[in-house]
């Protein structure tokens, strides 16, 4: 199912979506200082391509660079790029069919929100889910 549900997001939303990261990724790689954005441009791209059997979860090594980052990628981008993911879930959810894609679009806002310090694994990795450490 989710192998269908993938064609026909590749289909309506993800090409489109992972053209758009793919060269934002560009445009930073050839200005040299943004580098680590590019990389997650390109990370991102990858999920927007097939988002179903993924998810996102935290890196354990992220730290302060990646904090301050963040704060960067959201003043510049980070915004404007979640606010088309909300708009188009929005708009998905207004037909049955398109609920699925909709979730999909939700799903995606928490890493093109904040993208470093995280990383994109498949839903049945054993470290898809938060570890806790009691003790």
């Amino acid at each position: 199912m989710k192998t269908l549900l993938n064609v026909i997001w590749l289909i309506f939303s993800g090409l489109w979506m992972a053209l758009g990261y793919a060269v934002a990724g560009l445009i930073c790689f050839v200005l040299v200082v943004t580098i680590p954005f590019g990389i997650a441009c390109f990370r991102i791209a990858r999920y927007a391509l097939w988002p179903f059997g993924n998810r996102v979860t935290d890196r354990a090594d992220a730290g302060l660079a990646s904090g301050v980052g963040n704060v960067v990628w959201f003043i510049v981008a980070g915004i404007w790029i979640t606010i088309g993911h909300v708009l188009a879930g929005v708009a998905f959810c207004l037909t049955l069919i398109g609920i699925p894609f909709g979730i999909a679009h939700f799903k995606m806002i928490p890493v093109s929100l904040m993208p470093l310090g995280r990383r994109i694994v498949p839903s049945s990795a054993p470290d898809a889910y938060p570890h806790y450490r009691w003790g």
